[in-house]
This record gives C-alpha cells, sequence and structure tokens, in this order.
C-alpha cells in the first residue's frame, strides 16, 4: 500500500514536472515567434562606411535570426558606388529588409530615395519627404546644374525602375525622381503606390507589417523587439572620417601642417600632416583627381617659396590660389561618385574653401607686418645722438646699456663704469660711442 502511494506521488510530480517544461517550451516559442527587428541608423551622407555598416548589421541579424532589419532613413544622399552595393545586399539576403524614413521631418533624397524604393519594405514616417534624385555636378561659375549625359541618367533610371517594379511599386514616379526631380511627401507617396506603409513610429510600422510575405517567408513583427544596431568601432571611425567634410578637412589640416612642418622643423608638424593626409584619403574613399594633387603640390611649393622670397605675397597668393582651386576638385561631388542634391555640394565646398581664406587672411596679414619691418627706417639712423651707460670699463671695448639691451662697444678714448656715452654709429654688431656729458 506505501509502495502504490509512493509510486502515485512520483508519477503526480513527474506530470508536474512535465507541464512546466511544456509552459517554459511555450513561453520560450512564443519570444522565439516575436523575435527581434535589428535598426540601423542611416542619418547623414551615404558613405564608404555605409555599406560595411549595413553588411555588418545583415550578418548580426542573420546570426541572432531576427526577424527583419530596418534601415531608418534620413539622408541627402551620397556615393551612389556604396548606394548599389547597398542594393545587392539586400537582393542577397535572406533578411527582409524594410526602408523607413524616420523621424517625421526627416527627408531620403537622391541616394536615400533609391535605397528606399530597393528595400523589401518601403514606409514612410508622416511629414517626411523622398525625391530629387537628379544627379548634378558644379558648373565652372560654382552654380549647379543637372548630369544630362544620357548613358549615366538612363543607367540610373534603369536601376530605380527596374527595383521599383521588383517590388510592384510606381515605376514611372521613380523614373521622374530622376529625370525631373521629383519630390513627394508620405501621403503622396502612399497614393501613388511608390511606399507601403505610412507609420509615426518604428513600433507602430511592426504592427502593420505583421503577417505580410517577403523573401518566402511571413513576417511575424506584431510583437518583436526593435533593437539598435550598434556598428563595431572601427566602422564607427570609417563613417566618422567619411563624411565628406570632415575627410576633406583632414586632407586641409595635413597639407598646411606639412607647410608648418617645413618651414619650421624639429616641432613635429610634418608627422601630424601626414597622419592627416592619410585619415583623410582613408575616409574620402574614391580615387583623388590628378589634376587636384598637382595643383594643391604646386599651391605649396609657392607658398614655401614665399617663405624664402622678397615677393611681398605674389607667390603666396598665387599658392592660395592653386589650394583653393585644388580643394574644389577634392569636393566630393562629382557623379556618378556622389550623388547629392546642389545645395548639399555647395556646403561642402563652402567647409573646405574657407579654411583656405582663413588662412590667406592670415598670411596677408603676415606679409603686411613683413612689408612694414622691411620699409622701417634703419634702426641705425634711430641709434645715433642716444644714449646709453658702460656696464664695462671702455678702453677702449666693453659693454654698454642702451634701451634695456647689452651692447658691445667701442669707444673713443677711456671711459669708467656707470658714465654715460653717446652712440655715434653701429656696425658689425657693436656700438661705436663716446664720452657723454659728466
Amino acid at each position: 500500500m506505501d509502495e502504490y502511494c509512493m509510486n502515485s506521488r512520483v508519477r503526480v510530480m513527474l506530470s508536474r514536472i512535465l507541464e512546466i517544461v511544456l509552459l517554459l517550451a511555450l513561453v520560450l516559442g512564443q519570444a522565439q515567434a516575436a523575435g527581434t527587428v535589428l535598426t540601423v541608423d542611416m542619418k547623414g551622407t551615404i558613405t564608404p562606411a555605409s555599406d560595411d555598416i549595413v553588411l555588418a548589421a545583415l550578418e548580426r541579424a542573420e546570426a541572432e535570426d531576427a526577424r527583419a532589419l530596418m534601415l531608418l532613413l534620413d539622408t541627402p544622399g551620397g556615393g551612389l558606388a556604396e548606394t548599389t552595393e547597398i542594393l545587392r545586399l539586400i537582393d542577397e539576403s535572406d533578411i527582409p529588409v524594410i526602408g523607413y524614413v524616420h523621424p517625421e521631418g526627416a527627408a531620403a533624397w537622391s541616394a536615400g530615395t533609391i535605397i528606399l524604393i530597393g528595400s523589401d519594405i518601403a514606409a514612410m514616417a508622416p511629414h517626411t519627404i523622398i525625391g530629387s534624385a537628379q544627379p548634378v555636378q558644379f558648373s565652372p561659375t560654382g552654380s549647379t546644374v543637372p548630369v544630362n549625359d544620357s548613358k549615366t541618367t538612363n543607367a540610373i533610371v534603369a536601376m530605380i525602375e527596374e527595383k521599383a517594379r521588383k517590388h510592384g511599386r510606381n515605376t514611372t514616379a521613380a523614373r521622374e525622381f530622376v529625370l525631373s526631380n521629383l519630390n513627394l511627401n508620405a501621403d503622396e507617396a502612399m497614393k501613388y503606390r511608390v511606399v507601403e506603409h505610412i507609420a509615426p513610429t518604428p513600433e507602430e510600422l511592426l504592427a502593420q507589417i505583421n503577417g505580410t510575405s517577403i523573401k518566402d517567408a511571413t513576417l511575424i513583427t506584431k510583437d518583436a523587439k526593435l533593437e539598435a544596431f550598434e556598428p563595431p568601432l572601427n566602422l564607427q571611425f570609417l563613417k566618422m572620417l567619411s563624411d565628406p567634410t570632415i575627410a576633406g578637412l583632414l586632407m586641409l589640416i595635413g597639407l598646411y601642417s606639412l607647410i608648418f612642418g617645413i618651414s619650421s622643423p624639429g616641432m613635429g608638424a610634418e608627422v601630424f600632416g601626414l597622419i592627416a593626409l592619410a585619415m583623410g584619403l582613408i575616409g574620402l574613399g574614391f580615387n583623388v583627381n590628378i589634376g587636384a594633387i598637382f595643383l594643391i603640390l604646386l599651391g605649396l611649393g609657392l607658398i614655401l617659396a614665399e617663405l624664402h622670397s622678397h615677393t611681398f605675397g605674389i607667390l603666396a597668393v598665387a599658392g592660395l590660389v592653386c589650394v583653393i582651386a585644388g580643394s574644389i576638385l577634392f569636393v566630393p561631388t562629382s557623379f556618378p561618385e556622389w550623388y547629392v542634391p546642389g545645395s548639399y555640394q555647395r556646403s561642402m565646398a563652402l567647409a573646405l574653401i574657407l579654411p583656405s581664406l582663413i588662412l590667406g587672411l592670415f598670411m596677408a596679414f603676415a606679409i603686411y607686418k613683413v612689408a612694414q619691418a622691411r620699409f622701417a627706417p634703419m634702426v641705425i639712423d634711430v641709434f645715433e645722438g642716444e644714449e646709453a651707460v658702460a656696464i664695462d670699463r671702455l678702453d677702449p671695448k666693453g659693454y654698454v646699456l642702451f634701451q634695456g639691451e647689452y651692447w658691445l662697444a667701442e669707444a673713443e678714448g677711456t671711459v669708467e663704469k656707470g658714465e654715460k656715452v653717446i652712440i655715434v654709429a653701429r656696425g658689425g654688431g657693436q656700438l661705436k660711442v663716446r664720452a657723454g656729458p659728466k
């Protein structure tokens, strides 16, 4: 009887353990079903670091079995090569990619529009804008003009139309983004079937896309957890360097540090200049224009020549013109390497040219002071007839004190220590004096 009761208790205990295990499995299964959605902040210019960040995020999403990857777009555009690489990563990945223009007031222009249309799901927050995807370039007068080369324009049109067609979006609007700089707000983009969703927050967007079939799978995102992707330290550093303004400024800082280092060796400025140049080139991430290099090197040579010449600024002005011209060529605005609106191009150009103008003002002031010193009256004219005090016995040579400075002097006769003398002339780094009034 006791044995029977003991067996019953064991069965009850095992039954309860099984129930707990099943309950835990159910809870874990629900958590796994909810999963996570990884978000990538793509605020700012699309740079050579952007495609590396997207690749790292996709690898992380695959490793963690994330439900989807959400690209938070707020960009004026950027590198076309990086944009096409991002589109390739989206197409080749098994992870669904959500393009989302966010937050309210954000804009995804140029390259940002292309990435949005190439995403598996396209969404916008209220009061956001997309469009202005027509490539532009600088004119000789400094204004911006559209690129009318049919070869490059048709290539962009074909790419954006194909991405729109693949995802069932409006190909006509996609084409007009490039050909006529079409801009659409969220409501218009939804109306013309450019995007599928309008959501004020990422959480609301996840609720809207729940159950959507993407890449042979059904998204389960209603209760998914949003997790921000933090790029590795090396990619964060590359992202900072890849900012076109920072990269350009590093180039200029490096060049001017080399000027200072060569003209004043021994202070380490030339080493700092080389490091800044290296970081700037890494950040720029594209082939450096040979003409820009030639102009900048020529400008440096002229500025250095000015430091050792008597041309009163002529060489320095010519050097600054060369450096500024080379800096303009360094501005990452040429199509198709960079794909941004004209206003953003002008701001980048100003950021790179402004340091050269500031340096020019400082150099002009320095040249003015040098010229002022060169045309000043000879110091000897000021010395003659002035009084000094003998601090040694002059017989005939010794030292005198003149205007707080010690001068070697030669007297006409003997002068005792402490007596006043009159300066007759100066020559060979010493004064000629005669005894003064007693």
